[in-house]
Parts: C-alpha cells; structure tokens; sequence
C-alpha cells in the first residue's frame, strides 16, 4: 500500500533555528514554498491553525492558485465556525481547486490559546462538541435532502447545502488523549500522531484502532506520525547537523520566544497530551529506536511536532520504514530549514521509502504470510 508523504507550508520563512523577519505574509515565499513540495512529490502539504495565524482556508486557496496536483490540508478547529457553514467553504475550495481538500481537526490542547478566539470550554466538552461537529460536517456534504440537527452544541432547521465537495473530502485527526483516540476512532480517515519511540507509537495507534472498532467502525483510520528530518550524507555528519540546530534553538535564533524558554527552563508542563508523552520519551533518552532524537523536544517544550530522524537518507528512510511496519500509512515531514529541507526530502528521501514500499507492494502477493500479516493489520 503506497505511503502517503504530508509537507507543512508557513506564509514567510521562520522555523525553531530561523528568525522571522517582515510582513506576516509573503505572497512570492508562500508560492515558493508549496511549489517546492509539489516538485518534491508530496501528496499534501499541511496548513498549520492558530490565533493570530493567517487564516488557513484562505492560504490553502492561494496555494491551490499556484499549483497544479498537490493536495491541501487545511488544520481547522471546530466550535469557531458554524459546521454547516464551515462545510460549504471547504466543498466551495474543493471545487475550485479540482478535488485537492482535506480537512485536519484539532481540537485544541491549551486553554490559553483557545480563548484568544473566544472558546471558554474545557478540555472535554470540547471533544464532545467536535464529535457533534464533525458528524454535522460529514452529513452537510453528502446528504441528498434538507435535515435538521437539535443537539448539545449545534441546532438547525432545513438546511441542505446546494454545494457538495468535488471528491470525498479525508478528515484528518490529531490528538493523544482517550477523549482524542474515541473522537477521532469515530470519525477520522486518518489519524495523526506525533514522532514516539517505536513501542510508544505502537500503543497509540492499538488505542486508536480499539476505539474505532468500539464506535462501530469496519474499515480502520490510517495513521499518521510527523518527525523532523535532519538529512546529511553521513549518519556521523547528520549528528553533528543535528548538533547545531539545538544549539541554536538553545540560543534563541529562531521564534523560539524568550517566554517559552523561561517556561521550559521553569519545568513546567503543558496542557496537552501530546506534548506530554514528547516530553516524557525525551525524560528517558534523548536517542531512541533507529534514528529518533528527542533533544529537540525537550528543548522547545514539545510545542508541536518536535522529534526528529538524525541520518543519512538510507538511516532515516529506514528509520520512517520501521514505523510502516507497526501500521503507520501517512507521514508527516518538515524541517528546520523549512522550504530547502522539502527540497532536500523530495531528492533525497522520499523517493527511497517509496522504492522499498513499492518492492515490498510488488513482492506481497506471491508471500501468502505476508498477504496474512497485512490482512491483521
């Protein structure tokens, strides 16, 4: 079964080791950026969600404008947009940009930030509100006939929306709580995790899978993990890479701000689950499994997708390969050096997972232990 390779755009150059500079949005970067992973053969790029963010739909427009096959992964957090309104813009871009959307739920980790856009629920009332949101969105899309909607969160009359999407739009899920694994075991086509130790991963997405078979489900979610790459011809020179963009995140250089330093050097924990189970992978070892590297999350508080694969392209296109083997289908990749590193990826990684994928696609049918195994999965 091919692999699926997600990228993740910004609207200007900035990373954890690159100070931002100038306007919050840079047009000519922005098409620069996404173009680049299109020539790099991702299948998606991933349009990131926060409260002073530019507004993902919109960018996700833009890049649709100035590019021709990738697809678009719009992060969305629900309860800020009514869902019958929220599905009508989605299906509208979906349209106009040939069938290339995909929505990514986050329900939201951090109190603070939630109420920057006005969200005052908490942590578990806002599960149960996107658990009502994302059936009210599915149904939006593909009933045939008006329907009413009274619940907890949402009530409606009569709507029925004259758009439908191009294609069935995926809903992508992330999260690392129980309340995450039952929501989105329910409703996701793929869920999304951050980069654990191989057994840790493993335990996640049997939790996942346990809570999609308990919501009825016949056909599983896939599995998304992100990591951070850091590539260079040698496993001894990628560690010596690696090396310097701690160092620098240690230092300041890039929007790590001085307030989350002092948070992190304060040992304080965030809210969310899966920055926790980060940082408590990076408590134990720094090193991990093949290629994993946790320095880097202990280093930022685990704020977002934070592990990285240190090696030579072989070592970590092994590294991404030994994932595959537990159940993993999507992969997440970005890097310190946003757009040059998906330069790097496309020549460099990407297509030797896809090789081994492809030989061991092309080889399965003659293994019937192999075609028993995958059957299991």
């Amino acid at each position: 079964m091919p692999i699926e390779f997600i990228g993740m755009i910004g609207t200007k150059l900035g990373s954890e080791t690159i100070r931002a500079e100038g306007p919050v949005i840079d047009p000519g970067y922005t098409k620069r950026f996404a173009r680049a992973h299109e020539d790099a053969g991702f299948d998606r790029i991933l349009i990131g969600y926060g409260s002073g963010y530019p507004e993902g739909s919109q960018v996700a427009a833009y890049a649709a404008a100035h590019t021709e096959r990738i697809s678009l992964l719009i992060a969305h957090r629900p309860g800020f947009v009514a869902p019958t309104l929220a599905a009508r813009q989605f299906a509208t871009l979906d349209q106009f940009s040939g069938g290339r959307v995909a929505v990514h739920t986050i329900t939201g980790g951090n109190n603070t930030e939630q109420r920057r856009d006005g969200d005052y629920l908490e942590k578990d009332e806002r599960y149960a509100r996107t658990d009502e949101y994302l059936g009210i969105l599915r149904q939006t899309w593909e009933s045939e006939e008006p329907f009413s909607h009274d619940g907890k969160y949402y009530t409606f009359e009569d709507h029925y929306a004259e758009t439908k999407p191009a294609h069935r739009i995926p809903l992508y899920f992330g999260g690392s709580s129980q309340a995450a694994y039952e929501v989105g075991g329910k409703h996701a086509d793929t869920f999304a995790l951050w980069g654990e130790p191989l057994a840790e991963t493993a335990e996640q997405i049997a939790a996942v899978h346990a809570a999609a078979l308990a919501a009825g489900r016949t056909e599983l979610p896939g599995i998304s993990v992100s990591f951070r790459p850091i590539l260079a011809p040698t496993d001894e020179l990628a560690w010596e890479r690696a090396e310097g963009i701690l160092e620098s995140i240690n230092n300041g250089s890039g929007f790590f701000s001085a307030k989350r330093k002092a948070w992190v050097e304060a040992g304080k924990q965030p809210e969310n689950v899966g920055s926790q189970r980060l940082l408590a992978a990076a408590d134990k070892a720094d090193r991990h499994d093949r290629a994993l590297w946790t320095a880097t999350a202990k280093a930022t508080g685990a704020g977002g997708n934070s592990t990285a694969l240190v090696g030579s392209p072989e070592t970590v296109a092994q590294a991404l390969l030994d994932y595959v083997d537990i159940g993993v289908t999507t992969i997440l990749i970005r890097g310190y050096d946003p757009l040059n590193d998906a330069v790097d990826y496309g020549r460099e990684l990407i297509p030797l997972v896809r090789a081994e994928v492809a030989r061991r696609d092309a080889a399965a049918p003659k293994n019937a232990e192999t075609e028993l195994v995958g059957a299991s999965r």
